[in-house]
């Protein structure tokens, strides 16, 4: 029970609460918060209920993850089920973004309410990226040129969706549709719909209904694979471009700050 102790503690500190608090809330005393703390307990059943209910965290997440590696707790609807979406740090306590490979975006429709698929994919650190939760997708197709099929770009997670701004690209995760990345126009208020239009004029615009909207991501940067030969664009090839970026951008925020 190590990880529900730690996690106890973790969820009590981010919200910036005393045990003391925390237990009147809970309707127990001090002491019993200080020992499933400190693992020289176990909680109860009817504890773990009152704590999730408390803290809107599924049990089995509680109990399966290790939500000390995060630094904000943060969920998203699916239906009626609220899905785990951390935003993880590295051990400087700085954003790691995780990478959909091309390989594993085949899986993401399946996988990305699903913390363990989450979880293996490969991460990256890009310091030049404004807070919130980012992700990298890979492109497919060129209905958004310049970008070419197998770009990627990077993006940061939009909790609610009628905040969509008219004429900004995004990635779109729908039901029927799987993954996609388009220019989106909010029709939410007169239809109940998304516009999403792309760039290339060979391409026709369509609407997708809102409740077919899972996630929705706006573009932040992207790394344009224009100048590489297929055979390169391997993901560790990938990996390194981004960190070549984040590495530019950083000098280039020196230089500016010395100029």
């Amino acid at each position: 029970m190590k990880i529900i102790s730690k996690n106890i503690r973790h969820l009590r500190s981010l919200k910036a609460l005393s045990q003391e608090r925390l237990a009147d809330d809970l309707n127990v005393t001090r002491s019993r918060i200080g020992s499933y703390e400190e693992n020289r307990s176990s909680p109860t059943l009817e504890f773990l209920i009152d704590f999730s209910n408390y803290f809107k965290i599924p049990i089995d997440i509680l109990l399966k993850n290790d939500l000390t590696k995060t630094k904000d707790i943060s969920f998203i609807e699916v239906g009626s089920k609220r899905v785990l979406f951390p935003i993880t740090v590295d051990d400087e306590n700085e954003n790691l973004i995780e990478v959909v490979s091309a390989k594993t975006s085949a899986g993401y429709l399946l996988g990305y309410d699903d913390p363990e698929y989450i979880e293996q994919l490969e991460k990256i650190k890009l310091p030049f990226l404004p807070t919130g939760k980012h992700r990298a997708f890979p492109i497919k197709g060129d209905s958004m040129l310049p970008m070419k099929d197998g770009s990627y770009v990077v993006a940061e997670f939009v909790e609610n969706i009628t905040d969509v701004k008219n004429g900004t690209s995004y990635i779109i995760v729908t039901k029927n549709d799987g993954m996609t990345y388009k220019r989106v126009y909010n029709q939410i208020e007169e239809k109940g719909s998304l516009l999403l239009k792309p760039d290339n004029k060979e391409y026709q615009s369509y609407e997708v209904p809102l409740e077919e909207v899972l996630e929705l991501w706006k573009f932040t940067c992207s790394i344009n694979t224009q100048e590489y030969e297929e055979h390169e664009l391997k993901l560790s090839s990938i990996m390194q471009m981004f960190n070549g970026l984040g590495v530019e951008l950083k000098q280039l925020e020196k230089s500016l700050k010395m100029s």
